[in-house]
């Protein structure tokens, strides 16, 4: 299958580094507002530059699109309305109402998708699989400062990957919300019946944290997504003090996690969908509903 990449800033060019080495891709397709850069990335991944958006679209017949993300409904509605796959990186749109607009213009048959690329991270899976009835969890997504332009703020930046876990692996809907920050550092705090959902994001730290942590009445589970890797920590076999000295003794289990890069799980399950015409795991659907909660988390802080 011949495919296209929209965009070569970050993480277009990623996108066409995973195409190139995939076996299910045909010819690569690259297309840019910046003839210079697009040209540079086609040549370094042995892709072929397209002069202008229609022209990629006319031979490709499915496209990652990697533009800021205010130009993201423009730049999807041209590629929806010329019938090809597509697979919009996160956020879906700027706001909640563009992307409900832009999910409403999918054809039948039509596979389109969006990039919430933790979703496909090897340690989702198996905190799908271990976890159960949780009563905390807590999700810290911190950056140092960037110099890359960004347009949008951090909650759609970077905390929308962990509310999208939040959402729709963990826990669902039906929360209460209460939020604090500004548009560069801020949290979140979810009541669910029973359980509470902490979740923080910042573009000023000074070391990069994905962290996830988890605890459950008979065990703590801590998950790093950057390592790949998750320890889950059972009750203590033994609990007390000793000659003044505070003792515990835990059982340690580090899970066996299969370590694969998350994009090329993405873009590879992505043109299966594609080829057999079946849905991708992360819906426009999905997607428009992380951007409702980016905007409330927005208005609790007052953004």
């Amino acid at each position: 299958m011949d495919v296209g990449v929209i965009g070569v800033g970050v993480m277009g060019r990623n996108h066409v580094r995973v195409y190139s080495e995939l076996k299910q891709a045909g010819d690569v397709y690259i297309y840019d507002q910046n003839r210079d850069a697009a040209m540079g990335v086609a040549l370094a991944h042995e892709a072929i530059f397209c002069a202008t958006l229609e022209e990629l679209l006319e031979k490709a017949e499915a496209v990652s699109v990697c533009v800021p993300t205010p130009f993201h409904r423009a730049v999807g509605e041209e590629v929806l309305a010329a019938g090809v796959h597509m697979l919009m990186e996160k956020p879906l749109c700027a706001t909640a109402a563009e992307a409900e607009s832009l999910a409403g213009k999918v054809a039948d048959g039509q596979v389109a998708g969006v990039g919430h690329i933790e979703r496909f991270n090897p340690i989702v899976a198996e905190i799908r699989r271990i976890v159960r009835n949780p009563v905390f969890v807590e999700l810290n997504r911190h950056n140092p400062a960037s110099s890359r332009p960004m347009g949008s703020s951090v909650i759609e930046d970077l905390m929308i990957h962990d509310l999208d876990i939040l959402l729709h692996v963990l826990l669902g809907d039906g929360y209460e919300l209460s939020a604090a920050g500004n548009p560069d550092a801020a949290s979140a705090l979810f009541r669910y019946d029973g359980t509470a959902a902490f979740v923080s994001a910042s573009r000023k730290a000074s070391r990069k944290i994905r962290r996830i942590y988890i605890e459950e009445d008979d065990f703590t589970l801590e998950g790093d997504f950057m390592n790949q890797e998750v320890f889950t920590y059972y009750k203590p076999e033994k609990y007390g003090s000793e000659n003044e000295r505070y003792v515990q003794e835990n059982i340690i289990e580090k899970v066996m996690v299969n370590k694969l890069e998350p994009l090329k799980v993405e873009l590879s399950t992505f043109l299966d969908c594609a080829r057999k015409g079946t849905p991708f795991p992360v819906t426009m659907e999905q997607a428009v509903a992380n951007l409702v909660v980016c905007e409330q988390v927005r208005a609790a802080i007052g953004g």
